[in-house]
């Protein structure tokens, strides 16, 4: 089964509460209170997300972090490749080049090239933006979609105290 990492949803979760959030920085503190997530793993997060350049931090009294591009132009591949490394289904696909022992043998290399390229163009197409937007099961798709998957956790939930 192909299945993201939490730590991926957790990402876009951070990410879009950000969005939603004032402008200018967040610390991981206020982003953990806002989203129900433990302060250790937003902070990791948002390390993860400015070390692939998807976050500008600055250090100070009023430092933080904020999304080094609009969320237009942060696409959901870019976050994946940030927290779990380059979206790869097999070992023997582009970019991992002696991953496989009988890779130079396998006439089903070029197969599985072209079934990533899309997965990997899939998830290029769908933008942080996006992400943020509310998708309910009985809202039409694009004709170019696949079906909606199980409902997404959302971010920005109050939290009880």
């Amino acid at each position: 089964m192909i299945r993201l990492s939490k730590l991926t949803d957790y990402a876009v979760v951070v990410m879009t509460a950000m969005m939603q959030g004032e402008g200018g920085s967040h610390n991981a503190t206020s982003l953990a209170e806002r989203t129900g997530l433990p302060a250790p793993t937003v902070a990791k997060i948002l390390k993860l997300l400015a070390r692939d350049g998807l976050m500008a931090s600055h250090r100070g009294a009023t430092g933080g972090y904020r999304l080094a591009r609009s969320p237009e132009a942060i696409n959901v591949a870019q976050i994946i490749a940030a927290i779990d490394g380059p979206i790869a289904l097999t070992d023997c696909v582009e970019g991992s080049a002696g991953a496989c022992g009988v890779e130079s043998l396998c006439p089903r290399r070029g197969n599985w090239d072209r079934v990533n390229r899309a997965v990997r163009g899939a998830l290029e197409s769908v933008s942080l933006a996006d992400m943020a937007r509310p998708v309910f099961m009985d809202t039409p798709l694009p004709a170019n979609s696949a079906a909606p998957a199980a409902p997404h956790s959302a971010p920005a939930l109050p939290v009880a105290r």
